[in-house]
C-alpha cells in the first residue's frame, strides 16, 4: 500500500461505516409504515399465485415514496418490480443489486412461515440503501459506480417456485447480487436448504364389488398402500441427509368399491442435485413396483419446477456476520449448521446470480409452520428483529458497493461452488421444466 493510501484507508473506512449508519436511520425512520406493511400481509394471508392483497399494498408503498419506478404484475400477475437508480456522474448504472419480498402464505395456518416478515425486510433494506447512497456527497472522499437497486417481489414460494418462473422469465437477468432473509428460530447467515422434487402419483384399476366379486377388480388403493410401504422399507438404504414424505390423496369412494383410482403425492429432498436424481429414481422403482404386483397402471407427474439447493457464499456470508454483529445479532456457531432446513426456491435463484439467504430470529422458539409462529410472525416484537435484520442486509449491500475486492470475491465464490455442483451433477431427466435438467417438481418451504 502507498503512503497515500494508507492515510486515505481509514478515513475511507470511516466514512462507509457512517454510511452504514445512515442506512440504518433510515429504516428506522420508515420503522412506522413498515410495520404497517408487514401487518396488512399478515392479517389477509392470502395463497401461491393468489396474493393480490399483498402484491398490492406492496406496490402502492414503493409508488408512494419518491423516486421509485413501478412495475405491478411483473411478469407474473402477483409479482411486482421496483427500481431507483443511482448515477452520481450522470451515466448508466454500473452495479445492479437485487432485493427479494415472499408474501405467500400456508393454507389453513397463514403466515406461519413469516413471509410477511420478508417482504418487510426485502423493502426496508432497500429504502435503508437508497437512503444512504442519497446522502453521500458527490464530491466526498467516498467514490463508487453508479448503482441500481431493485425490488423483486416474488411470489408462490410455499407452492409452484415464482422465483423460478421469473427466472425463466428474465427477470434476474442483469443481477450482480441478490438479497434476502428468512425468519427461523436462530440467526445464521446460512443454513443448507436443500434440493427438493415432488411427484404426485396416480393409479388406475379396475372397479369391482368387494364382497361379490372382488377377483373381477384391480386394486388401485393396494398398489398405493404397497408404494408407501416400498419407500417405508427403502428408508433403511437412504442416507440420513435424504428425506421422503408423502400422504395418499385419494383412495376410493367406498368401502364395498374395490377402488379403481388412487392418488399419492410425495416430496423428496436431498443436499445437491446430483443426490435427488439418485433418491428420485429410487422412489420412482417403489411407486413402479408397486403397479406391477397389483396389476395397475401407474402414471407419475413432477411439477413445474424442481427447487435447487441453497448455494453458500462464504464472502457475503463473512461479510453479513460482520454487519449482524455490530448491531448485537448472535449467530449460531458453525457445529449447527449441518442439520437440514428446508427448500426454497432462492436456491435456483443462487444458480444464475450470487446472493444470500440469511436466517433471522423473530423473539419467539415457536416452529415455522405452526400455529404459534403464525402469532409471532404478527407480533409486535419481531418488528425489531425484522428491521435488525434489514439494517445488516443494507450494511452489507454497502460493503459490495464500496469494495471492490468484495465484489470481486463475492463472485469467484459463486463460480466456484456452482462450478463445483454442476461438475458433480450427471443426472437423468425425470420431468419437465428446470433449468439444469433434473426432474420437475413443486415444492414447498
Amino acid at each position: 500500500m502507498r503512503p497515500r493510501e494508507e492515510t486515505e484507508a481509514p478515513a475511507l473506512a470511516l466514512r462507509l461505516e457512517e454510511l452504514k449508519r445512515r442506512a440504518g436511520e433510515c429504516i428506522e425512520a420508515s420503522s412506522e409504515p413498515l410495520g404497517e406493511l408487514s401487518r396488512a400481509i399478515w392479517s389477509r394471508p392470502e395463497l401461491a399465485y393468489e396474493e393480490r392483497q399483498a402484491h398490492a399494498a406492496l406496490t402502492r408503498f414503493f409508488a408512494g415514496r419518491p423516486a421509485w419506478a413501478v412495475q405491478p404484475r411483473y411478469k407474473l400477475e402477483t409479482a411486482f418490480r421496483a427500481d431507483w437508480a443511482w448515477a452520481p456522474d450522470g451515466g448508466p448504472p454500473g452495479l445492479h443489486l437485487g432485493f427479494l419480498c415472499e408474501y405467500d402464505a400456508l393454507p389453513g395456518i397463514g403466515h406461519a412461515c413469516g413471509h410477511n416478515l420478508i417482504a418487510e425486510v426485502g423493502a426496508a433494506a432497500a429504502l435503508g440503501l437508497k437512503g444512504a447512497l442519497e446522502s453521500l456527497a458527490p464530491d466526498g472522499p467516498l467514490r463508487a459506480p453508479a448503482v441500481k437497486i431493485t425490488v423483486l417481489g416474488t411470489p408462490a414460494e410455499e407452492d409452484g417456485g415464482g422465483k423460478i418462473d421469473l427466472i425463466k422469465a428474465g427477470a434476474f437477468d442483469g443481477l450482480d447480487v441478490v438479497f434476502m432473509a428468512h425468519p427461523s428460530q436462530e440467526d445464521a447467515a446460512y443454513l443448507p436448504d436443500v434440493a427438493e422434487h415432488d411427484v404426485t402419483v396416480k393409479y388406475y384399476g379396475k372397479a369391482s364389488h368387494a364382497a361379490a366379486y372382488p377377483w373381477e377388480g384391480v386394486n388401485a388403493l393396494d398398489a398405493a398402500v404397497l408404494a408407501y410401504n416400498n419407500l417405508s422399507l427403502l428408508r433403511q438404504q437412504m442416507k440420513p441427509t435424504w428425506r421422503v414424505h408423502g400422504i395418499i390423496k385419494n383412495g376410493g369412494v367406498k368401502p364395498n368399491i374395490i377402488p379403481s383410482y388412487a392418488e399419492l403425492e410425495f416430496y423428496l429432498r436431498a443436499p445437491s442435485l446430483r443426490e435427488l436424481s439418485i433418491l428420485t429414481e429410487k422412489a420412482e422403482k417403489c411407486f413402479k413396483a408397486a403397479a406391477l404386483a397389483t396389476g395397475c397402471e401407474v402414471e407419475l407427474q413432477g411439477g413445474a419446477n424442481d427447487y435447487y439447493n441453497v448455494l453458500p457464499n462464504k464472502s457475503l456470508e463473512k461479510a453479513y456476520i460482520e454487519n449482524g454483529k455490530k448491531l448485537g445479532v448472535e449467530f449460531i456457531s458453525d457445529d449447527n449448521l449441518n442439520g437440514l432446513s428446508g427448500s426454497t426456491d432462492f436456491g435456483n435463484v443462487t444458480f444464475v446470480v450470487p446472493g444470500i439467504h440469511p436466517y433471522f430470529y423473530i423473539g419467539s422458539d415457536a416452529l415455522n409452520h405452526t400455529e404459534q409462529y403464525t402469532t409471532a410472525a404478527g407480533s409486535k416484537e419481531a418488528q425489531f428483529y425484522a428491521l435488525r435484520t434489514a439494517k445488516a442486509l443494507a450494511m452489507t449491500a454497502l460493503d459490495v458497493i464500496f469494495k471492490p475486492d468484495l465484489l470481486e470475491k463475492v463472485r469467484e465464490d459463486f463460480r466456484i461452488v456452482k462450478l463445483n455442483e454442476e461438475g458433480h451433477l450427471n443426472a437423468p431427466e425425470h420431468g419437465k421444466g428446470s433449468v439444469l435438467g433434473i426432474g420437475a417438481a413443486c415444492a414447498s418451504h
